[in-house]
């Protein structure tokens, strides 16, 4: 559930916190009050569109923050997928704070996306806007409720038709590579067998370019080497100079020798530089085989030299390493085997097409029986909701209609609400019988129903109730309060009837700070909830008749919440 939404220089609100309870949170206020800043503040939290001319003015920023509390281990699995982590209590903390030209969200403390915060917004809430009803009047729209409803018995089948329609989509793309006459397969394979020629006659070995420069690069640089290495040999080798690094060594270790013999600590250094003596001579002795093993006949040289040519060509030309060209060859191998045998390779390609074709129409038909199973369900659940909200005599069908010509990611079902709100009257679609009200109410019945099936614990309405009245009313109140058993609701509203069954009552309204006009949002009392009331329910001057009528609201309502 949602426990407190925080705003802070948003649009007329300076700084607010409102702390929602379970059961049915009820805001009113008057009209331009800013009670759609408050669900704007919401939305905005979880990813909705951001412009800097919300922010306060005079403000650097703009803050929002909501706390939720997670109600199910399910809602847990899935933000622990998204890598997010709840606090231990279940808490989630989501904050966006609104700046000039940028904002930044934070889940958890944790840097998030506007994407991965609209996908964590629909495992923790539910939002109905003032106009989300007139998505009822779109076909597309009825599919997709439908598919929430049965969404338990589809497991993972649409996926698995998303996964199968790529599967196809690839094979058409093959076999329309197929398509070509014989002239233009002709030159195709003959540049195929050219190339194919020309990788493998190289006979290339992986890591044999590496191998070769090392080898190329010492033969370039042979003098330089050569005459390095003999300059340090000279210095160092015994009887290369007459003061060679050797000789000098070899002199001083006979003159330590002749008197270690007075003092046992020359002992000790005779024996370090006769060591040094004889790593120098380990070193001379690998310097002078290096010298004479890096004697290079131009042959040599020449064959390296080529060999490099040859490789760093086909390089060029098929890839970037050894190991590009070896899979560039392994590819034209097989394209210029279907150009051999292109019409068994075509027969193929049709036969795996063919079953392909079958299994995706055997997935759509999965999903297209479950939907028509479902169907049934979601009718009779719906007509009861709708008559509960005063559709006195409703008929309310599903119509499904499939076509294996029209495969989509969705399946081929197409998916239409009907019905008929008046006796004798024929089923309809919807888009052409429903008006604003019965729209509200229809979407309200459709969130009262798919409400028991998901894991969503909190639904936000704002102005669920427009335009009905009178017994409507009562109706819509009475749902709401149905659904707030289970759910934590929270509902913007004009009308008494709905406001009388609050569990929690929040008052908008504007006021001034500092000479600026400011929204302020606080919880009423019961009495200060009546007094509400009574100016919903009267007109310019509250009467205490127009109280007493409140009060019998409330207890009405009171007493249904009982019952």
């Amino acid at each position: 559930m949602l426990y407190s939404l925080h705003v802070k220089n948003l649009a007329l609100i300076k700084e607010q916190e409102i702390e929602f309870s379970k059961g049915l949170n009820i805001l009113t206020g008057e009209t331009g009050a800013g009670k759609s800043v408050v669900i704007g503040s919401v939305n905005l939290a979880l990813g909705g569109k951001a412009d800097a001319g919300l922010i306060r003015t005079g403000e650097e920023y703009a803050l929002v923050e909501l706390v939720f509390g997670l109600e199910n281990e399910a809602q847990r699995k899935l933000l622990e997928a998204m890598d997010i982590q709840p606090d231990e209590d279940g808490t989630v903390v989501i904050q966006r704070k609104l700046m000039q030209g940028r904002s930044v969200s934070k889940v958890c403390g944790e840097n998030v996306t506007a994407r991965q915060l609209k996908d964590i917004s629909n495992i923790l809430i539910n939002i109905h806007g003032q106009n989300d009803h007139q998505e009822l009047l779109h076909k597309n729209k009825h599919l997709e409720i439908l598919d929430e409803y049965c969404m338990d018995d589809l497991k993972n089948l649409p996926a698995q038709l998303k996964e199968n329609l790529r599967v196809l989509e690839d094979i058409r793309e093959k076999l329309d590579e197929t398509s070509m006459d014989e002239n233009s397969r002709m030159r195709e394979q003959e540049l195929l067998e050219f190339e194919v020629s020309e990788i493998s006659d190289a006979e290339l070995v992986a890591g044999e370019d590496e191998q070769l420069e090392t080898r190329y690069h010492k033969m370039v640089n042979s003098r330089k080497i050569s005459e390095a290495a003999g300059v340090a040999l000279s210095m160092t080798g015994s009887g290369e100079s007459e003061e060679s690094a050797s000789d000098m060594i070899g002199r001083a270790v006979r003159e330590l020798s002749s008197v270690s013999s007075y003092d046992s600590e020359l002992e000790d250094l005779l024996s370090q530089l006769s060591d040094v003596e004889n790593l120098l001579t380990d070193f001379n002795h690998s310097l002078s085989g290096y010298i004479s093993d890096l004697e290079f006949d131009d042959e040599e040289f020449h064959t390296v030299e080529d060999r490099l040519n040859v490789i760093n060509h086909l390089k060029d030309k098929y890839g970037g390493s050894i190991e590009a060209v070896l899979l560039e060859l392994s590819r034209k191998q097989e394209r210029l085997d279907t150009l051999s045998d292109l019409d068994a390779h075509r027969n193929k390609l049709q036969a795996e097409l063919k079953a392909q074709e079958e299994k995706v129409l055997l997935l759509c038909k999965k999903i297209s029986d479950i939907r028509k199973k479902a169907s049934k369900g979601l009718e009779k659940k719906l007509t009861e909701a709708l008559i509960d909200l005063n559709f006195l005599d409703v008929r309310f069908e599903i119509s499904i209609k499939s076509d294996e010509n029209s495969v989509t990611s969705k399946g081929y079902d197409s998916v239409e609400f009907m019905i008929s709100t008046n006796p004798g009257e024929d089923l309809r679609p919807l888009e052409k019988i429903a008006s604003g009200g019965e729209l509200s109410r229809i979407m309200l019945a459709l969130k009262t129903v798919v409400a028991d099936k998901d894991d969503i614990s909190t639904l936000i309405f704002d102005e669920i109730d427009a335009g009905i009245s009178g017994k409507t009313a009562w109706k819509v109140s009475k749902k709401l309060g149905e659904l707030s058993r289970e759910h934590q609701i929270i509902c913007i509203t004009h009308l008494p009837q709905i406001a009388a069954m609050a569990d929690e009552h929040f008052m908008i309204e504007k006021g001034l700070s500092d000479g600026r006009t400011v929204t302020n949002i606080y919880a009423l009392s019961e009495e200060a909830s009546i007094g509400e009331l009574a100016r919903l329910l009267g007109g310019d001057k509250i009467t205490d008749a127009v109280v007493q009528n409140a009060q019998e609201m409330r207890n009405e309502a009171l007493e249904s919440k009982k019952s």
